[in-house]
């Protein structure tokens, strides 16, 4: 009776640790979202909500202030793109090949590697940009500024790889055995069965992979700091300088601007957009996930 009392009694302990982690992390994530719309309320009780969703011109911190964030989200989603762009053929390719082709050793050497690309960190990654990789561009396109969207994009695309092919070889692996069994029953190679028959029955955890990328990718915040030039263009040019929603929060965030101010209150309306913009692709994201699941 005593041991049977002792379980219960720890079972009961671990529960309330359980259930007070999980409060603490709702909790944390209300408290975010009420402190962005109550900073967020005193600059729209000042800037006008369309001049801020539909202007062009970012300046802020000049003497003739203009609120236009619409290069900020251009250069986040043009960043983004590219980071995509690149990270979801390489990552799906890699998991494919972790997941069906390599041998146990190999496999044991490639995954701490992976780890090893998620573990460098940002700021690293911001000076690689710039320091090798934009020159490195240079030789090809000469038009390429020192400051762009292009550099910074492809080693977002690099350091987000980890994240796309963990995802995305789990979700293969979780393929039922049967399904490739019967697959190369049918006479399909390899080759056909992974890319005709596990990719499409893993796509929801594909797009999983691909949001949680996306998710990354729109957050990342050292690497445009450093390498994308921190100058609101409003332009589609990968070749130009530009500033996107996060560089511009850390670029207010140094201390230079007075606390309680319209110019500090705009970190707040532009987080509060970005949070708008990962929540949009989280439910997308969802959704997409429980279609594919409901047609296969």
């Amino acid at each position: 009776m005593i041991v049977k009392k002792t379980g219960k009694t720890k079972e009961k302990l671990l529960e309330l640790i359980f259930l007070l982690c999980a409060f603490v992390s709702v909790f944390t994530t209300f408290a975010i979202v009420i402190i962005l719309f109550f900073e967020s309320y005193g600059f729209f009780a000042k800037v006008p909500l369309k001049e801020f969703l539909l202007g062009t011109e970012w300046t802020p911190l000049f003497a003739e202030p203009k609120f236009g964030i619409l290069p900020l989200v251009i250069g986040t989603l043009m960043t983004t793109f590219i980071a995509i762009s690149v990270a979801l053929p390489i990552g799906l390719v890699t998991a494919i090949f972790i997941s069906e082709y390599a041998p146990h050793k190999l496999r044991e050497v490639i995954k701490p590697i992976l780890e090893l690309i998620a573990a460098v960190p940002t700021v690293v990654y911001g000076y690689f940009a710039l320091l090798f990789l934009t020159p490195l561009l240079q030789r090809f396109i000469p038009d390429l500024s020192t400051f762009n969207a292009l550099s910074p994009g492809i080693i977002m695309g690099i350091m987000i790889v980890p994240y796309v092919s963990s995802v995305s070889e789990d979700a293969l692996k979780a393929v039922p055995m049967q399904i490739r069994e019967g697959s190369y029953a049918l006479g399909a190679t390899k080759f056909q069965t992974s890319v005709r028959v596990l990719i499409p029955s893993a796509f929801s955890g594909i797009a999983a992979a691909f949001i949680i990328g996306i998710s990354r990718a729109i957050g990342e915040t050292m690497v445009v700091a450093v390498a994308a030039g921190m100058m609101p263009n409003f332009t589609l040019n990968p070749l130009r300088p530009l500033q996107t929603i996060t560089s511009y929060i850390v670029q207010v965030s140094l201390g230079d601007v007075p606390h309680g101010t319209l110019e500090y209150r705009t970190i707040f309306a532009a987080g509060l957009l970005l949070f708008f913009m990962t929540l949009f692709f989280n439910i997308v994201g969802f959704f997409l996930k429980s279609k594919i699941r409901e047609k296969y």
